[in-house]
Parts: C-alpha cells; structure tokens; sequence
C-alpha cells in the first residue's frame, strides 16, 4: 500500500523550532519530487518548500525562505523539514506529497500533479 506518513507536528511558542518528517511506504522517493504544503483554517493551500529528487536542488516561499529548510535522505524513504523561528501564522496542518516531474523547478510549490499526499500534521504556534 503506497503511504505518506507526517509526524512531528506540535504546539510551540513563537520563536521556537519543530521539526516534521514524511515516511513512505510502499513504494521509494528516490525518484520523486517532494513538497510540502500547509492549510490553515479558512485559507487556500499553500506551497511551502520542496526538494528535487537527489536532493540537490530545492525551493522555498517567500513567507518562509530564510526560517524552514527541507532534506530529504532517500536511504531511509524520508523527508524532513525544519522549521525555525515560528511564527503564529505558521499555524497550519503540514502535508507533504510526492509527485515525478520531469523538469524540476519552482512549479514544484504548487500542488498540481502531486500523486501522493499524507495526512498531515499540525502545527500550531501560540503563547
């Protein structure tokens, strides 16, 4: 069964750090692009980062650039991202998906053509 799994979502107080990770199963993300990607309640989706398949090569929001830092170790089937000095409008469940892309640029921070998405996890940011 192909799975993404998200794990390492909290609350912590502004200015403070957390780290999500992304598990698959079922299938490996050595050949894959993988983003993340946040919703916070009453707001559209939005890209946050994401990483070539080798790891070589990412991308981030401008509302993030700076503060969050994706890697990925494909030995292990995981991606993870670091997020350092949250904000509260970091607030927001976190999915990470998993998509080929043959050309890999910033199209990557939108979510067309992903084909795999995990659950999610939140993360909420208040005193």
């Amino acid at each position: 069964q192909v799975q993404l799994v998200e794990s390492g979502g909290g609350l912590v107080q502004p200015g403070g750090s957390l780290r999500v990770s992304c598990a698959a199963s079922g299938f490996t993300l050595d050949r894959y692009v993988i983003g993340w990607f946040r919703q916070a309640p009453g707001k559209e989706r939005e890209g946050v980062s994401c990483i070539s398949s080798g790891g070589v090569t990412t991308y981030y929001s401008d509302s993030v650039k700076g503060r969050f830092t994706i890697s990925r170790d494909n030995a292990k089937n995981t991606v993870s991202l670091q997020l350092n000095s949250l904000k509260p409008e970091d607030t927001a469940v976190y999915y990470c998906a998993a998509r080929r892309m043959l050309f890999f640029g910033s199209k990557c921070l939108q979510s067309d053509d992903y084909t795999y998405w995990g659950q999610g996890t939140q993360v909420t940011v208040s005193s």
